[in-house]
This record gives C-alpha cells, structure tokens and sequence, in this order.
C-alpha cells in the first residue's frame, strides 16, 4: 500500500471518508481523457484501504452464499446479500435444462436486431408467456432492462413533450428523459397524491395543450423499498391525456396490472434468471412504433435464443405452484431479517420486500461498516450518494428465496455488530429503529 499524503482519522485517510462520485462527474479540463484522473485518484485511495466495495467479482454462482473478489484482489465469502436472484431461479434444475436445450437447439446467437432478423421461435414462445402472464395485448423485447426503460421514453416522448418522474425512479429512465425532451417535472412519489398529481398536470396543461404528457414512476423503489399509490393515479393522468409508464423491475406481483395502467416495463433481471427487458401495451400500433423509433430495439441485438428460453422457464416456474412456494419463503425470509434488524436498534425503510435497505446515514460510518461486514460473514452492497441523498447512505440487503432462518438471523447478528464496530472505530453516534 502506497502510504497516504492525507490526514488521517483513527487509520483511514480522510479523504476515503469524505466526497462521493458526484463531484467527478463533470470534471473539467481540455483533455478528455487525462481530466479524469482526479476521479482515479480518489477511487484508488478507497479501494487501497478496503472503501471501495463496487465491481465485485464472484469466483461462485451467486446464491445464498458467495466467494467474491474485491478491485484490490481481496478475495472473501460470506452469505450473499449482494446478488439480485429474488426466487432462487439462477441455479434451478429446470432453468438449467432450458439452457442447455436451447443452445443445443439453436446455438447462443440471436445474430441480429430484432427489427430484421433477431428474433427466433423462443423470442416468440417469450412474448406469448408474456402476454398471459401481464394479461397484456403486446409485448417489445429489449436486449437488457436498461434498453427497455430509456427506449420507451425515447420511443414514445419527442423535444416538446413533457416528462413528469419521480426522483428516486431509475437512472434508465432519467436518463431517458433527459435524452428526449428539456421538459422535465420531477415528483416525489411520498407527495403523489391525487391533489398534487391533479394540481401538476393542471398547470402543465395549462402552458401547453398541444404536446404529450408522460408520467413515469415504479412499482417498487429499489433505494427505499416503498410503493406509490398508482391506482388511484392513473385516472387522474388519463384526464389530462397523460401517459403512464410503470417500472415493474422489482415488483413481484405484476399479473393483471396493464388493465390499470398504460405502458409497463421491466427487467428479467431481477426475478426471472437473466438478462433482458420488455415492454407491454394495449396497442398494436404503440410495439409497432416503438419497434422501429426506440433506438435501444432498433439499434441492438436481440435477446439470444438461450436468454427467450431461460425467462420462458422462468415463468412457468413462477406461474405454479412452486412459484407461490418460493415467494412465501422470501417473504418468510424477509419478516426475519427486518424483526432481527429491529430488535438490534437498525431502521430498515419502506415496505417488506426482496429489497432490505438499512439506513446508515453518515458516508464514512457506511464505507467503514460495509469493509467489516465480510469479517461477519455478510456480504451487502453499499449505496451511497448521488445515488441517494447526502447523509443517507445504506445497505442494500437483497434477500433470495434460498436464505434459510439461520442465514438471515446469522446476517442481522453481523451487521449489527459491523455497526457497532465501524461507530467506534469513527466515533459516530447510535440512531434510528428498524420497522
């Protein structure tokens, strides 16, 4: 380890325990790239003193207990917390016989867009599951979850138009946004009331009665863990012609919910054992036009064969029995985790689901507690600003169907303890309860 030129605080040099990646984002400098080295600089002071717990490698399929590689080859394993496998398909036997079946079948290439060539019997057999289980008309295929929530809003939203989304909706789709129109109105879901949401649409209306309207938001917030009340919303928005675009990627229960809202979007990320996204819509001409103006469809390859085979399984196997099996152990799961957090004085946010977030708070208080987590056998990601609020840094416990009683109790105990550990070593004050 090269030795520090910043002061230090009780073994950790101040400057891993302060600033945040935001502060590099627009860096300046005539150089494109030789300007972002101030940026290096700070990373690496983290990463050598064990602060900087991102681009983790697992040596092991990511299930309830992992074996990862750190960026500065420290190499760990604990019980996963880290991994987005919410019903434990990843490593299922069935998903497992799909793949090989499929690449036997068709080889691992779509080998194409889907607007020429990409699609194949699976992207067909996919859609068709799709349609049943969202009760929807039409399904477009994205390559990723990403591709589906910045193509939606690109394909759908011109210079002119208006964007209305919550401030804690995804980057994908913010980025999306800002890609598409300078009309942006960001809502904070916790004030969306039917009053607040008549009252914004008003006066939008009320300066333009021409242009288009989009209203975008999610079923479950992966930095909170907590719901807007869409239901009673999308009335309101259909008032003002107003579009809702919805992102299911975390939410579980997404059956039946297009007869509510407008445009639903999400990933197979999170749930379904791969990568790729869709959207779904009432309206033949709505895929038709996004098929050829969302550039993120157009413009990329289609899902592999194996990818449409994988998620096609994965439906069937949430759709049985087995399926209603495997989300009552989560939630079972999830009870435990949140009670054991509690009962040690921790603030888990929002409402129970796959997604656990502990309120830390101070960002060096959360770098420090996240670096000793793995010496209680946890492994959790850290989320810190921008990517929440200054002085709300968290964990972010993303809970599987395959973690056992002992997993999760065996989890809490570690935290809290890392807690303990990281706010003496950093003499931070205790607070804050977990409901």
């Amino acid at each position: 380890m090269k030795p520090t030129l910043h002061p230090m605080i009780n073994g950790y040099p101040e400057i891993t325990l302060e600033g945040s990646s935001r502060e590099y984002r627009e860096v300046k400098g005539r150089h494109a790239l030789t300007r972002v080295a101030p940026f290096f600089d700070w990373q690496n002071e983290r990463r050598q003193y064990g602060l900087w717990p991102y681009a983790k490698v697992s040596d092991i399929p990511p299930r309830t207990e992992c074996a990862i590689r750190y960026n500065n080859g420290e190499t760990i394993a604990g019980i996963n917390f880290c991994s987005q496998d919410y019903l434990s398909l990843a490593s299922h036997p069935a998903i497992k016989e799909a793949t090989k079946a499929a690449a036997e079948e068709y080889g691992v290439h779509s080998a194409g867009s889907a607007v020429l060539l990409g699609y194949t019997k699976f992207s067909d057999v996919l859609k068709q599951k799709l349609r049943e289980f969202l009760n929807a008309s039409h399904i477009v295929l994205y390559p990723t979850g990403w591709g589906a929530a910045y193509g939606a809003i690109t394909g759908l939203i011109h210079s002119c138009d208006h964007v209305v989304i919550d401030t804690l909706a995804h980057a994908s789709l913010h980025e999306g946004a800002a890609a598409a129109t300078r009309n942006i109105h960001l809502s904070g879901h916790r004030n969306n009331d039917a009053v607040r949401a008549r009252r914004r649409l008003k006066i939008i209306r009320a300066q333009d009665a021409h242009n288009a309207i989009m209203v975008v938001t999610e079923t479950l917030f992966s930095m909170d863990s907590d719901t807007p009340r869409i239901d009673e919303l999308q009335e309101i928005y259909r008032e003002y012609d107003a579009v809702l675009l919805v992102d299911v990627a975390h939410d579980l229960g997404v059956q039946k919910m297009l007869g509510k809202v407008d445009l639903v979007m999400g990933s197979f990320s999170k749930t379904f054992a791969s990568n790729g996204g869709f959207i779904a819509t009432s309206s033949r001409a709505v895929k038709e036009y996004l098929k050829f103006y969302s550039g993120t469809h157009t413009f990329s390859n289609a899902l592999s064969p194996v990818q449409a085979a994988i998620v096609a399984q994965a439906i069937d196997l949430i759709r049985a029995p087995e399926g209603a099996e495997r989300r009552q152990k989560l939630m079972d799961a999830v009870g435990v985790l949140r009670a054991e957090l509690a009962a040690g004085g921790l603030e888990c946010l929002g409402d129970p689901s796959a997604i656990v977030p502990v309120m830390i708070g101070n960002e060096g208080l959360s770098r420090v507690t996240a670096h000793l987590l793995p010496r209680y056998n946890v492994l959790a990601n850290l989320v810190e600003y921008p990517a929440v609020a200054k002085g709300s840094a968290r964990l972010r416990l993303q809970v599987q169907a395959d973690h056992t009683e002992d997993q999760v109790r065996t989890a809490a105990a570690g935290i809290r303890t890392a807690v303990e550990e990281a706010r003496g070593v950093l003499g931070v004050t205790a607070g804050g309860s977990c409901s």
